[in-house]
């Protein structure tokens, strides 16, 4: 079995990134990482594809929202660009998965709301493949609040997509949602194609259920791989086919780019990725 290739989420250095993307990428290159998945690149994709090629740096992933009028973000919510624009700046980057990062807590509440979700995703897997893509879900802790048919609401999704819809799970965000991740991981199967590798305390309680603070989420303790309660060794070594390992700290601990170096080298010395 091939082993996953490490990646990076630049949501990790968004203020470097911001600051500095061609010194960012150089960084991260330095490291040793040679892929990266990008976020916010609908406003800027000439940009983000100079700073890759400029780097040698590729990023075969990307979080866009396809299923929200407007996305959450810690900072507020904002609007999202139509699917159509999503795809083209895509296309121009070089991302092949086009992942959406999030949806609301109360859409993953019932069977119609989850219903709803996995029509959209359908039909944006439909239009991506005009454009030669693909599309994907990320999961956070609430679709794991409620049950639908005898099984969370996330994996309901997951049995009402179509296969060509690619599922990247949070392992820190999947444990704090009450997983048991390897099984999860296992479960998932084929449909896994990236995994994003992050460890911490879990929070006491999930910060995206009905009245919870989600303030929690600016103050996790997120720690690096091996010093937290994520079994990731374990669940890594639970999946079939996954393709991509993306390094990534909602909150990094220390200095952003000795915490991604950290993460890539407790992949390769664990065998975990190559």
């Amino acid at each position: 079995m091939l082993l996953p290739t490490p990646s990076v989420q630049l949501y990790t250095l968004a203020d470097q990134f911001s600051a500095d993307p061609q010194g960012s990428l150089d960084r991260l290159a330095a490291i040793g990482l040679r892929n990266v998945e990008a976020f916010d690149f609908v406003r800027r994709p000439a940009e983000i594809r100079a700073a890759l090629d400029a780097s040698g740096l590729a990023s075969p992933t990307g979080h866009a929202p396809l299923l929200s009028d407007e996305l959450w973000t810690p900072d507020g919510s904002i609007p999202t660009p139509a699917p159509e624009a999503v795809f083209a700046a895509a296309a121009e980057i070089g991302i092949s998965t086009v992942i959406d990062p999030f949806v609301a807590a109360d859409r993953w509440l019932t069977a119609d709301g989850v219903a709803d979700i996995a029509e959209r995703m359908n039909a944006a897997a439909d239009l991506a493949a005009t454009y030669g893509l693909q599309v994907g879900y990320h999961n956070h802790a609430q679709e794991f609040l409620a049950d639908v048919d005898g099984r969370s609401a996330f994996e309901h999704f997951v049995a009402l997509t179509d296969e060509r819809v690619a599922i990247e799970l949070d392992l820190f965000w999947a444990l704090t949602g009450g997983q048991d991740v390897p099984a999860l991981v296992s479960r998932l199967g084929s449909r896994l194609l990236a995994v994003h590798v992050k460890d911490g305390i879990v929070p006491a309680e999930n910060p995206f259920a009905p009245g919870a603070d989600l303030g929690v989420t600016r103050t996790l303790d997120q720690r690096h791989p091996g010093d937290g309660q994520v079994p990731l060794v374990e669940a890594m070594r639970a999946a079939e086919s996954v393709r991509w390992a993306v390094i990534e700290y909602d909150r990094a601990p220390g200095d952003v780019f000795d915490d991604v170096a950290a993460s890539y080298a407790f992949l390769l010395e664990n065998g975990l990725a190559a």
